[in-house]
């Protein structure tokens, strides 16, 4: 296979793309489920909320304004070609300037601040971004977005689980993962669950799992088994829409897994607010 040029500029447009839709367009999936949740619901409360951020969706999408005032961080898990060279520039500099745009020309919420602890100074542009990058063969670029806001994030977590945990150990931190949160990370919620690998690997999976829809299951039927349960428990909690109390406390449950160490078992859960944004493109 020969090797394929790509421009910088085109890896910016579609950088800047994915992040001005995912912020005015929720997904089908999401949409799907919020419809769903609202037939299903007995609590007249918890439908009115339902309707409103469908309301707020429909909105979003036809005034072009985002869906939350919280646009997010900027996540991107790419798969990049090994066939594949940029042209004009560097591909981290063309995916940090396509999201410099979004946020800029697209009027989305800055949030990110340079330094973590001390001065705490806005970017004023919401780079830099956070990027996964994986090399695969071929010679395309697949980017798959997201905007991370984080009244959600915040109330994500990591455990390093000993082996003898076992299935009703991972059970357990996510449902008391998801029960501490509470109605914090706006729900209902999607909650994505990494298991395997190192302390950073879990953690990685399980973001990249917030992002994958929610109306495709884990392909091992073991852990599609697994995210049916846990989305179940979680959905008897009782947290329900905005917190108000209801059946839809969750909309889905995905899992992504890892090999791991003989002596551990890695357990992470990010969990996203009921916008969760996220979309994909192919260059």
């Amino acid at each position: 296979m020969a090797i394929r040029e790509i421009k910088a500029e085109t890896v910016t447009a579609c950088v800047k793309k994915l992040f001005m839709d995912c912020n005015y367009y929720i997904g089908d999936d999401i949409s799907n489920a919020i419809l769903k949740a609202r037939e299903q619901e007995t609590s007249d409360l918890a439908k009115d909320v339902l309707t409103q951020l469908i309301d707020n969706n429909k909105i979003a999408a036809d005034e072009q304004i985002p869906i939350c005032q919280d646009t997010g961080m900027a996540v991107l898990f790419v798969e990049y070609g090994d066939k594949v060279v940029i042209s004009d520039g560097s591909f981290e500099d063309a995916v940090e300037e396509g999201v410099r745009q979004a946020y800029t020309e697209g009027y989305l919420r800055k949030s990110v601040v340079s330094d973590p602890v001390f001065d705490r100074k806005n970017t004023k542009d919401n780079t830099p971004a956070v990027i996964h990058t994986r090399i695969v063969p071929g010679d395309k670029i697949k980017i798959t977005a997201g905007g991370k806001g984080f009244g959600s994030e915040n109330m994500s977590a990591i455990k390093m689980l000993t082996p003898s945990a076992g299935v009703e150990g991972v059970k357990q931190f996510v449902l008391d993962t998801v029960a501490y949160a509470g109605p914090n990370p706006c729900p209902p919620i999607v909650v994505g669950v990494g298991i395997g690998g190192t302390f950073e690997k879990a953690a990685q999976l399980a973001k990249r799992a917030t992002l994958r829809s929610i109306e495709v299951s884990n392909s091992d039927e073991k852990y599609a088994s697994l995210e049916r349960e846990l989305l179940d428990e979680i959905n008897k909690m009782n947290i329900g829409p905005a917190g108000l109390g209801g059946k839809t406390s969750a909309l889905g449950v995905n899992i992504e897994t890892y090999p791991t160490h003989i002596a551990g078992l890695p357990v992470a859960v990010n969990i996203c607010c009921h916008a969760c944004r996220h979309k994909e493109c192919e260059i």
